[in-house]
C-alpha cells in the first residue's frame, strides 16, 4: 500500500464500502460525540469523514491531534446510515473506520478559521495567505483562475494563435505609468524596467514575420492599487495580428471570449458574437462612459435645445455664454419614489463637486419639480420628447461644458440604475467601444495631446493628418468591455514611420524626438512592417467577472495590500550594504518629518 494514500480525500464512494483504503490530508474539522469522534479529512480534492470508536488505543492520539495538522489515516470504507448521509458531500455516503493512524506535521492555533467562511480581515488574510488559500471558498477561486487561464490558451490556439514568450528585462519606457526599475551591476548607473506590457515586442514579432501570437503575459507598473487594479504586477491575455483590419481582430477574439464567459457563467447569458460596435461620441452621449454597463437601461438623452432661450434661467445662461450642453437622465417609473429619494440624490449629487441635480417628475397630465415650474410647458413636453420619457417617470439634468456634462450623467444614470433596481440580471453582456478620437485638447495648457495609444494608426492616414483638424481624427482604436468593466484597450497599429513622425509632430514631438524616445520600434518601422493590430483582455478582470467577485485580493493566489506590500513575505525589504555596493547604488532616504512639539 502506498505510503500516504490509495485515494484522495474526494474520490470514495458508495461502490467502495468494504475496501481498505488509505487516505492523507489536514484535520478540517473535529467532533467529540462522547462514544464516538469523527474527523473530515481534507486535501485539494474533497472531504472524508473519518471515524474512531472510544474503545480504539488511538483515541487518545487522534483526539489530541489540532485541526488543520496533517495525518495519514488507514482503514475499513463502510456505508452511512441513511439518517447520517451528508448530501452536500460527494464522499458523503461512506465514511473510514480508523485503523490506523499516523501524524505526519503537527498544526500550532491557526490564527484564522480555514473550516469557516468568515472574513479574518485583510492583514491577517494576506499575512497567513497560505492559510487563507486552505479555506474552500479561496480554492475554488484559485482554482476557478487557472482554468479560465487554460481555456483561453486553448482557445487561443485554435483560432490560430502562437504562443511566445517576451522579455522581462527590458527598457524604460518615456510614455505611460510609472516603471518598476532594476539596477544593473554589470552597467554602473544603469537600469532595466520590468515592462508595463508587451507592446513593443509584439509589435517587432509581427515586423519579424510572425502571424499571430499570444501570451498570457505578467505586467508591471508602479501605480496605486484598487480594487480591480494591482499596484504592482497583473495578467493580461496579449494578442497581436498581422494584414487585419479592426474587424479581422474583433472577429478572432470575440469567440474565444465568448467561449470562456459561456464556459464558466455558470447559466448566466452571455452577449453571442458579433458584440455590439459603440462609437465613442455615442456611447458618450447615450452612458457618459467609454465602458458602457449595457444591463443597465437608461440612455441619457441631448435636452440643450429645450433649456436654450427658455425660462429655467441658470441653464439657459450657461448654455449661451458658456457653452454648456445639457444632458438628461431618466429614471423610469421613478415618480412613485418619495420625495426624500429625490432630496437623498440631491445631497449625493452635491457631495460629488456638482451645485446639485435638477428634476422633473412626469405624472399623469402634469409635470411637477423646481425646473417644471420655471420652464415653458412646450419646453417641457420636448424633453419629454428628447428623453423618450412617459407618464410616471422622471428625470435628472446635468449642465456643464459637454464632455464634463456627459461623464456626470454617467456617474448619475449608474446609480438611478442601481437605486431602481434595474440592471438586467444573470447576464454578461459585451461590447466594443471605437472610434476613439486620436487628439484631445489639453484645457490647462491649451496644447493638443493624444487621447488614448499614440502607436495607433489615424482613421484616415497621412492625409487626415495633413488636411483634418486633429481634434476631429479619429483612431482604430478600441476598448472591449463587458457590464461595465473595461476588459482591454487595442488599435491597428501605425506601421509606416513618417505617419508616426507626423502623428507626433502634431503634438509637439520632432522627427528627432522620435527617433529617440522609440527607437527600438521606429527603427524596425523602417525595414518593412505589416499592417497589423491587436489587443489585451485583462485577465485578473475576466476572472473577477466570472467569479463575481469585486476584489483582486479574492481571485489572485498571493496579492500584495494597497500598500504594495507582501506581507507574508516581508516584501518590499532593506538589502545589505555589501548588496547595494555591488550595484553601485547608494540609498538617500527622504527627510523624515519633524513631529509636532
Amino acid at each position: 500500500m502506498h505510503p500516504y494514500r490509495t485515494h484522495t480525500c474526494g474520490a470514495l464512494r458508495l461502490e467502495n464500502a468494504g475496501e481498505e483504503v488509505r487516505i492523507s490530508g489536514w484535520i478540517h474539522r473535529m467532533r467529540d460525540h462522547g462514544q464516538l469522534l469523527f474527523v473530515d479529512l481534507r486535501d485539494h480534492h474533497g472531504v472524508t469523514q473519518c471515524v474512531l470508536d472510544i474503545s480504539s488505543p488511538l483515541f487518545a492520539e487522534v483526539e489530541a491531534a489540532r485541526v488543520e495538522s496533517v495525518i495519514t489515516v488507514t482503514g475499513k470504507v463502510v456505508k452511512r446510515s441513511a439518517e447520517t448521509i451528508n448530501p452536500k458531500l460527494p464522499t458523503g455516503e461512506v465514511e473510514v473506520q480508523i485503523g490506523q493512524f499516523e501524524l505526519q506535521s503537527a498544526a500550532e492555533q491557526v490564527p484564522l478559521q480555514v473550516n469557516s467562511d468568515e472574513d479574518a480581515g485583510e492583514e491577517t488574510r494576506l499575512r497567513y495567505r497560505y492559510l487563507d488559500l486552505r479555506r474552500e471558498k479561496m480554492h475554488r477561486k484559485i482554482m476557478l483562475r487557472s482554468q479560465i487561464i487554460s481555456s483561453i490558451r486553448r482557445r487561443m490556439i485554435e483560432q490560430g494563435f502562437t504562443e511566445f514568450q517576451t522579455p522581462i528585462l527590458t527598457a524604460s519606457s518615456p510614455e505611460g505609468a510609472r516603471d518598476y526599475l532594476v539596477p544593473s551591476r554589470l552597467h554602473p548607473g544603469k537600469f532595466y524596467a520590468l515592462p508595463q506590457a508587451p507592446q513593443m515586442f509584439k509589435q517587432l514579432l509581427m515586423i519579424a514575420g510572425f502571424d499571430r501570437y499570444f501570451q498570457i503575459a505578467p505586467c508591471f507598473r508602479d501605480e496605486d492599487g484598487r480594487a480591480d487594479r494591482s499596484p504592482g504586477e497583473f495578467y493580461q491575455l496579449d494578442f497581436e495580428m498581422s494584414f487585419v483590419t479592426q474587424e479581422d481582430v474583433f472577429n478572432a477574439i470575440e469567440p474565444v471570449l465568448a467561449g470562456v464567459f459561456e464556459e464558466f457563467a455558470n447559466g448566466k447569458e452571455v452577449t453571442k458574437p458579433p458584440f455590439p460596435r459603440i462609437a465613442f461620441d455615442e456611447a458618450m452621449l447615450k452612458y457618459g462612459s467609454d465602458k458602457p454597463d449595457l444591463r443597465n437601461p437608461i440612455e441619457i438623452a441631448d435636452v440643450s435645445e429645450a433649456f436654450d432661450g427658455g425660462g429655467f434661467g441658470i441653464f439657459a445662461k450657461l448654455i449661451k455664454e458658456k457653452g454648456f450642453a445639457v444632458r438628461a437622465i431618466p429614471a423610469p417609473g421613478a415618480a412613485s419614489q418619495p420625495r426624500s429619494w429625490f432630496d437623498k440624490l440631491n445631497s449625493w449629487a452635491q457631495g460629488l463637486g456638482a451645485p446639485g441635480l435638477g428634476y422633473i417628475v412626469y405624472e399623469e397630465g402634469e409635470a411637477k419639480g423646481p425646473i417644471a415650474r420655471n420652464l415653458e410647458a412646450d419646453r417641457v413636453a420636448k424633453i419629454k420628447e428628447l428623453a423618450g420619457l412617459k407618464d410616471g417617470d422622471a428625470v435628472f439634468f446635468a449642465c456643464d461644458k459637454p464632455l464634463a456634462a456627459a461623464k456626470f450623467a454617467g456617474t448619475v444614470r449608474t446609480r438611478i440604475g442601481e437605486d431602481l433596481d434595474l440592471l438586467e440580471k444573470g447576464v454578461y453582456r459585451f461590447c466594443w467601444i471605437v472610434d476613439f478620437p486620436m487628439y484631445e485638447l489639453d484645457e490647462e495648457t491649451g496644447k493638443i495631446d493624444f487621447s488614448h495609444n499614440p502607436f495607433s494608426m489615424p482613421q484616415g492616414g497621412m492625409e487626415a493628418l495633413l488636411n483634418q483638424d486633429p481634434l476631429e481624427i479619429k483612431a482604430f482604436q478600441y476598448d472591449i468591455v463587458c457590464n461595465g468593466v473595461e476588459l482591454s484597450s487595442g488599435a491597428i497599429r501605425n506601421h509606416l514611420p513618417e505617419v508616426m513622425v507626423k502623428a507626433f509632430e502634431l503634438v509637439g514631438y520632432s522627427a528627432k524626438d522620435v527617433e529617440e524616445r522609440f527607437s527600438g520600434l521606429f527603427s524596425a518601422l523602417r525595414y518593412g512592417a505589416p499592417p497589423h493590430g491587436g489587443s489585451a483582455p485583462g485577465i485578473d478582470r475576466i476572472v473577477m467577472l466570472l467569479a463575481e467577485e469585486p476584489n483582486l485580493r479574492e481571485i489572485v493566489a498571493f496579492p500584495m495590500t494597497q500598500r504594495a506590500e507582501d506581507l507574508m513575505m516581508g516584501a518590499p525589504a532593506e538589502v545589505p550594504e555589501e548588496r547595494l555596493r555591488e550595484l553601485h547604488m547608494r540609498i538617500a532616504l527622504p527627510p523624515q518629518k519633524k513631529s509636532a512639539e
